[in-house]
């Protein structure tokens, strides 16, 4: 039986087991999946010990990634682009590859929903670890333009900086945006302490789609707020986390598992 895990720190409210197990018996994958919540001083011996005991891969959240970036032996480019690893892979030859698959899931969920990317001019509220995940593969998708607002400007500079060799991206303070977006992207972690990202409701249009990474059994606070405003679609990050899951799962497995089942068995799970 292969072992995989997640690690994090709480970890507790983590829904990787049961999106794994899902994924493990669709495919009839020979596996089991737990969580283990390693203390913030001993990450990278926790991580080890599991390796060491036969662990073939585990996905990290929250507060690891950097940390598990640093652990990897080998990164993907896309873990390299984000500066963050949220996925462990251990080789038949014993080496430890990092991936970032949070680009992916959200991808997916956006198509899944019927989102363009293509020519579509995107707003990435938060320059942390996040949204450093999403904007390579946003990028990717040839946006018309993707505008990176953060509380602190220079954060979103330095995160546009990063990417302007991808696509057309650009910083700007939260007081001055302006225009037309069609999607708006929040990767900050406000709606887990119920506040909004200081954003003008006269960017919200008709037309805007509305996605926040974050996610509840009900409306989350932004997207409530968003609805409100006349937003044409508001998404939350569950759909995200089942399409990370997804791709972290194909790498380990090399089959790629269905997500919108388990997303419906998961939401159904969230909101009983």
């Amino acid at each position: 039986m292969d072992h995989y895990a997640v690690f994090g720190n709480p970890i507790k409210q983590s829904k990787s087991p049961f999106i794994h197990t899902l994924f493990a018996s669709q495919t009839a994958q020979q596996m089991v999946y737990s969580a283990v919540e390693a203390p913030t001083d001993g990450f990278e011996k926790t991580l080890t010990d599991f390796f060491a005991e036969q662990g073939k891969g585990c996905n990290i959240t929250v507060p690891f990634k950097e940390q598990a970036f640093l652990y990897a032996q080998q990164l993907t480019e896309r873990a390299q682009l984000a500066g963050a690893v949220n996925t462990l892979k251990l080789t038949d030859d014993g080496l430890i590859i990092g991936d970032n698959t949070d680009g992916a899931g959200l991808l997916l969920d956006l198509k899944n929903n019927h989102i363009n990317i293509k020519n579509a001019r995107i707003l990435l509220l938060g320059a942390g670890g996040a949204a450093r995940g999403v904007c390579g593969p946003l990028l990717a998708e040839s946006p018309r333009e993707l505008v990176i607002a953060n509380r602190t400007f220079s954060k979103a500079q330095t995160l546009a900086d990063k990417f302007t060799q991808f696509g057309s991206v650009n910083a700007c303070e939260f007081e001055h945006l302006s225009g037309n977006f069609d999607l708006i992207i929040n990767s900050t972690s406000a709606s887990l302490s119920g506040s909004l990202p200081p954003l003008s409701a006269s960017l919200i249009r008709p037309e805007t789609a509305v996605y926040d990474m974050m996610y509840s059994a009900q409306a989350t606070v932004f997207n409530a707020w968003a609805k409100e405003q006349g937003a044409r679609l508001v998404l939350d990050g569950l759909g995200m986390l089942v399409g990370q899951a997804a791709e972290s799962f194909a790498i380990w497995r090399g089959v790629k598992p269905g997500a919108k089942q388990v997303l419906s068995e998961l939401r159904h799970n969230l909101a009983g």
